[in-house]
C-alpha cells in the first residue's frame, strides 16, 4: 500500500464516511491540531524522567485518537470509537494527586527551567490551541461537547504534570513579575 494516494493534491481531504472537504476547513484544522498535540504528548512520553508514567501518556495518546476520530467522522456515524466521561474524571484524579504533593501557587510562573518542564508546558500550549479549535467547530457544526471539557481538564493536567516535574527535578520555579513600568 503506497502512502500517497494524490487525492489531496487539490487541496481536500476526505472525512470518516466519504465527505471531502477543503484542507483548510475548521474540522481539519481541530483534527490536525489534536495530532500535533498527540506527537508533542509522545514527545513528553519519551523523556528518560517519565518511565514511569509510559502508561499514562499512552492512555492520553490513546484517547487523543478518539477525539481526533470524533472529529473526522460524520454525527451519528457507526463504527467510531466513544470518548467517556471517565476520561475526565480520570485527569482530574492525576491532578489531584500530583497536586496534593505541590505547593499551593502563589503567583504566576514562566514555564520553563529544565527542557521536559519546558515540553510539558510546550504539550499544555498545543492542547490549549486544539481546545480553542474544537471550541470553534462546536459554534459551527455539530461536535460532542465532551471533546471540550476533556481538552481543557488535558491542558489542566499538563500544566500540574509541569510543576510536578519540576519539583521532582528540583527546579525552582520562577515567579512572572509584572513590569509596572
Amino acid at each position: 500500500m503506497k502512502i500517497y494516494t494524490k487525492t489531496g493534491d487539490k487541496g481536500e481531504t476526505s472525512l470518516y464516511g466519504g465527505n471531502r472537504v477543503s484542507k483548510a476547513d475548521l474540522r481539519i484544522e481541530a483534527i490536525g491540531t489534536v495530532d500535533e498535540l498527540n506527537a508533542q504528548i509522545g514527545l513528553l512520553r519519551d523523556q528518560s524522567v517519565n518511565a514511569t508514567r509510559q502508561d499514562k501518556f499512552q492512555w492520553i495518546q490513546d484517547n487523543l485518537f478518539v477525539v481526533g476520530a470524533i472529529i473526522a467522522s460524520e454525527p451519528d456515524k457507526k463504527g467510531v470509537p466513544k470518548l467517556s466521561e471517565d476520561s475526565t474524571t480520570w485527569l482530574e484524579h492525576e491532578i489531584d494527586q500530583m497536586d496534593s504533593e505541590l505547593s499551593p501557587m502563589r503567583f504566576f510562573i514562566l514555564p520553563g527551567g529544565h527542557p521536559v518542564v519546558s515540553q510539558a508546558h510546550i504539550a499544555r500550549c498545543v492542547c490549549r490551541r486544539a481546545e480553542r479549535c474544537v471550541v470553534r467547530l462546536f459554534e459551527n457544526d455539530s461536535v460532542d461537547p465532551k471533546l471540550i471539557t476533556f481538552l481543557n481538564r488535558l491542558s489542566d493536567y499538563l500544566f500540574v504534570l509541569a510543576r510536578y516535574l519540576g519539583k521532582e527535578l528540583e527546579v525552582e520555579e520562577i515567579p512572572w513579575k509584572p513590569n509596572n513600568t
